[in-house]
């Protein structure tokens, strides 16, 4: 546990750099960072499935829990309360030592409202991890199983071979029609609402 918290807490250190195990996709920001650190504490332990099942669980936790979600999410209440409270949660749930880790670090670093986004970008190397190539399609109605399936099978061309695709979708009424579709690296945008603005600007530069 000692060590991870090395790893994780002074991840921006060039000595430290050398030391992680190297993700299979790199991913850049303060979560990719976060990510990659717990990534590698996770390659070290062997223990990447057991941390994305806690992270899993986590993330239910602080949806259905609602007095655990307001007090992650209190300004006021001290770091440290914050922290000594989540190591009491994580033991008591038993969470991989790597887990609780992170936690107890994004408590003492005032970054516990980044959890999700820490979270998402590991479950994008997590993907990686296993050949899979997450794609996220948003549409302002939910796609019937037809569409879906027909849709999936148009994404699989963009595929290296050995991967496979990971297709989640949500709905976004305001993009009034077509669709938004994120896969891996590349994100386009088919929307109705799109190509609205597209030409309202047009217009707006021509007056």
């Amino acid at each position: 546990m000692i060590a991870s918290r090395v790893i994780v807490r002074s991840f921006s250190s060039s000595s430290t750099v050398q030391q992680l195990v190297k993700p299979p996709i790199q991913l850049f920001g303060l979560e990719g960072r976060y990510a990659t650190a717990l990534f590698s504490a996770g390659s070290k332990q062997k223990s990447l499935d057991k941390i994305e099942q806690d992270l899993d669980k986590l993330q239910g936790l602080m949806k259905t829990d609602v007095k655990l979600g307001e007090f992650i999410n209190d300004p006021t209440i001290k770091r440290k309360f914050k922290a000594d409270a989540l190591q009491a949660i994580g033991s008591k749930i038993a969470l991989n030592p790597a887990t609780l880790n992170l936690l107890i670090l994004l408590a003492e670093n005032g970054r516990l409202a980044k959890f999700n986004q820490i979270f998402n970008s590991y479950k994008i190397i997590m993907a990686a991890n296993r050949g899979e190539v997450v794609c996220e399609v948003t549409t302002a109605k939910a796609l019937d199983a037809e569409i879906k399936g027909k849709l999936e099978s148009a994404l699989k061309s963009f595929l290296k071979k050995g991967e496979t695709i990971k297709l989640t979708s949500k709905v976004d009424p305001s993009i009034i029609g077509g669709m938004i579709v994120s896969i891996g690296d590349k994100y386009v945008d088919m929307s109705v609402a799109s190509k609205i603005k597209k030409y309202s600007d047009i217009i707006q530069t021509a007056v």
